[in-house]
């Protein structure tokens, strides 16, 4: 009698959804998916059933919205696969990042114990969390100072996205929820936690996100010049690192009653959504970069040496493939840009045009956009509607359009906001090539490649040709052949990407003439990009003063 077919499951943890993707462990044929939304989606202006207000910059998250990914999607994608739960042999997860939660020593998440429910800083924080900017501020201020070495291989700025900057603000904005918090751990950790019942942490995170280089954190006198208290902070996520692929267990008998899969399958390390979607991509070799774009846009490449580039996200020895050093940048606003200017800025004649055409917005305005030639709307936009994580790691920075007439239509701003994210990240790849990391091919993945319209404008702009992911669920797939590696079905990550990746070799190419006309536009975005974000004025410094309720001083 013939075995099933074996196949492996890759849940993605997003922003506002989790998707499970069951595969074909043989050759990573997509079998069947299945999304569950997150009932409580993004928390930003005030916690659930309660009267707490938050404060502006506030990202926030519900631990059980995850749990019920697990318990919904993974069903829900197996039946939709036709596949029984007997032939799972692997499960790998994939996050947001730095979405990071305190916990008790046993993984309880602190927002649910009954006398915390009501504390913002019990609640995990969404990576988009950026109200500890000033704790940012002040870490790469004293580090620059003391000459820390690590800091370079952070582009010579940590972000207010990552794990120490949040767990500053922690300590100094609820020292109580501090010291009750026993474990700070990444989100992606946590789940892998309530997968397999034992703690483990992931090598990725630990390194990008959590300022862990040659074998250490920073030291224990550096936390302690920032704040007395803030010394033993280490030991709240300090725990042996687990390389990328590695099974980090067993699923545990309550993780298995609540996805209906056999109770010891082989459970992945915990992973980041950009970081895992490299092998489903087939962007592990250096001169790759892959650019999963989404609400926002990470960049991930791999090199076969250190390199220090000014305003990285972070460099990590192993970080995405082993033996390669995988570097990291991205920008906080892309899809979120033009999802506000729709949201915000369309007249309601644009809005009936396209219920009359049966057309999205963003499909109206890319066919009108798309009717100029370059440069044809006198428009440049920065992209920093989120603040900006590279090159600049200045989340207080904002969004700045210059050119705008009476004669401006929505098409122009809608196009001037497009190219500008498409200028941040002709800028990233400049600083990584001055740096001394080579980008020969963009490889895209994530919901924004279905725009034909946006994918070759980013090849005129960046003037190199873009390659697409076969797969619409790049991180869940990512994922699945983590959990592919877990299980034994393959020796290690580039033997099981090269069995089960999905990509179509340079789909879009530069347009020479667009091209040398992005060229003079892209000159000034640069021009307002040092003005406005390297001292010129700190004027967008002042205005996030005022709007945060702070007042300016003379």
């Amino acid at each position: 009698m013939s075995r099933l077919p074996t196949v492996v499951i890759g849940v993605d943890f997003g922003t506002l959804s989790g998707r499970a993707l069951v595969v074909s462990t043989e050759d990573g044929t997509e079998l069947g998916t299945a999304v569950h939304e997150y009932r409580h989606g993004v928390v930003e202006r005030r916690l659930p059933d309660s009267d707490v207000v938050l404060k502006p910059q506030w990202a926030l998250q519900i631990p059980q919205d995850w749990r019920d990914v697990l318990a919904n999607a993974i069903p829900a994608a197996l039946a939709a696969a036709g596949v029984t739960a007997e032939q799972v042999v692997g499960i790998g997860t994939d996050f947001t990042a730095c979405t990071i939660l305190p916990t008790t020593a046993a993984g309880v998440p602190l927002c649910e114990l009954d006398e915390l429910r009501d504390r913002p800083h019990a609640y995990p924080k969404l990576w988009k969390h950026h109200a500890a900017q000033p704790h940012a501020d002040r870490i790469n201020a004293l580090a620059a100072e003391r000459g820390e070495t690590w800091l370079a291989r952070y582009g010579g700025k940590i972000s207010s996205e990552w794990q120490f900057a949040k767990g500053l603000q922690l300590l100094e904005e609820d020292p109580e929820v501090y010291r009750l918090a026993e474990r700070w751990i990444e989100a992606a950790d946590w789940i892998i936690w309530e997968l397999c019942g034992e703690e483990t942490r992931n090598l990725c995170t630990a390194g990008y996100k959590g300022i862990h280089q040659d074998g250490s954190y920073p030291s224990r006198e550096f936390l302690e010049a920032l704040n007395p208290d803030f010394g033993g902070f280490v030991a709240k996520l300090d725990h042996p690192l687990s390389a990328m692929g590695e099974r980090a267990g067993g699923l545990s008998a309550r993780a298995a009653a609540l996805t209906g899969l056999p109770e010891g399958i082989a459970v992945a390390i915990g992973n980041v959504d950009a970081h895992v979607t490299s092998v489903a991509a087939g962007a592990i070799e250096p001169g790759q970069m892959l650019a999963v774009m989404g609400t926002s846009t990470c960049h991930i490449i791999n090199g076969p040496a250190l390199a220090e580039v000014p305003g990285m996200c972070g460099v990590v020895e192993d970080g995405v493939i082993p033996g390669l050093w995988g570097f990291e940048a991205g920008q906080s606003g892309v899809g979120d840009i033009f999802a506000w200017f729709v949201e915000s800025g369309l007249p309601e004649e644009y809005q009936a045009e396209a219920q009359e055409r049966g057309l999205s917005a963003h499909e109206l305005l890319s066919e009108k956009a798309a009717k100029q030639t370059v440069g044809q709307h006198g428009l440049i936009a920065l992209d920093w509607h989120g603040g900006n994580r590279s090159v600049l790691v200045d989340h207080d920075l904002s969004g700045v359009l210059v050119g705008a007439t009476l004669a401006t239509r929505p098409e122009d701003v809608y196009r001037a906001l497009l190219e500008a994210t498409a200028f941040g990240t002709r800028t990233i790849i400049d600083a990584f090539e001055g740096g001394g990391v080579r980008v020969d091919e963009l490889i895209v993945a994530g919901g924004l490649l279905r725009s034909s319209f946006l994918m070759q404008l980013y090849a005129d702009v960046i003037q190199r040709p873009l390659s697409i992911i076969g797969s619409a669920q790049g991180p869940a797939l990512g994922s699945a052949i983590h959990a592919a590696v877990a299980a034994g079905a393959y020796p290690d990550l580039r033997a099981a990407s090269a069995a089960m990746s999905r990509v179509h070799r340079n789909v879009y190419e530069p347009d020479p003439n667009n091209a040398a006309a992005y060229d003079q536009l892209y000159a000034i975005y640069t021009e307002l990009h040092d003005h406005f974000g390297r001292g010129g004025t700190d004027a967008l410094h002042r205005l996030h003063t005022l709007r945060s309720g702070g007042a300016l001083h003379s």
